[in-house]
């Protein structure tokens, strides 16, 4: 019986050490990005280049943010925020739900949305533009990492 109990408590400590947390393992999501957004009519609405970095608790820190297409929506200001919730690590490829967020300065009142999920160096999803009369629509995107 004490053999048994053994052998539980080793498999129970072998198994607790395989857990972590979210800080170190979403390393592969931290880099540069270049993103298109489509329409539903197959064509390219925005692209965009940005640098991300998971924080400890998961929000994205992100820099060199800029718009690639030129959008009446989108001239200057833009504030950008994010989120990543990891749902696992296989092999150094992370995979989890990736949320994305751009205001705009100027015109105000316009906001782009991403919902989406990271699989290693892909994020794919769908974006939603909501403001301004001229400045909604809807469609899909797809994140690269450089």
């Amino acid at each position: 019986m004490k053999r048994l109990a053994v052998a539980f408590l080793v498999f129970i400590s072998l198994a607790l050490m395989g857990c972590g947390s979210n800080s170190s393992s979403s390393s592969n999501v931290d880099g540069n990005w270049n993103a298109t957004l489509m329409s539903g009519g197959n064509q390219t609405v925005f692209t965009f280049g940005t640098s991300l970095k998971v924080n400890g608790d998961g929000s994205l820190s992100v820099s060199n943010f800029s718009f690639t297409t030129n959008s009446p929506c989108f001239v200057s200001d833009e504030t950008e925020s994010g989120s990543f919730t990891l749902s696992g690590n296989f092999n150094g490829m992370v995979n989890g739900k990736f949320g994305f967020t751009v205001q705009s300065g100027s015109p105000a009142g316009n906001t782009l949305a991403l919902s989406g999920t990271a699989n290693g160096n892909t994020i794919s999803g769908t974006w939603t533009l909501t403001g301004s009369s001229s400045c909604t629509g809807n469609g899909t995107f797809t994140m690269t990492k450089v």
